[in-house]
């Protein structure tokens, strides 16, 4: 399972930085505290009033969704399994001030 980590992560980097040319950047709205990384894997929205926000947490997961199923395929896991071992990655790397959904439910700033 270890092998397969770095490819992961390299392949997770490649989604973040293809939306950078979004008007709004998935660090952008990180820093700004608008979305906030899960266990699931998935980016989700801290305040779901705002379209672009929304469209932005869409348009990542969307991205996240092909490539999961994408490593899991080929590592013979669920597409599930790969996301949650992403979602502990990407909560454990957030930086200070962002915002994680915790197990219990409720956001929390890093």
């Amino acid at each position: 399972m270890k092998k397969y980590i770095l490819p992961f992560l390299l392949i997770l980097m490649s989604v973040v930085v293809s939306f950078s040319a979004l008007s709004l950047s998935i660090s952008e709205a990180k820093q700004r505290g608008l979305v906030g990384e899960t266990l699931t894997g998935y980016l989700a929205t801290v305040a779901k009033d705002n379209a672009e926000v929304n469209a932005l947490v869409n348009s990542i997961n969307q991205a996240r969704e092909q490539k999961y199923a994408e490593i899991a395929q080929s590592n013979q896991l669920k597409t599930e399994q790969v996301a949650k071992i992403a979602g502990q990655k990407l909560i454990d790397g957030a930086k200070k001030g962002e915002y994680v959904l915790g197990i219990n439910g409720r956001w929390t700033q890093k």
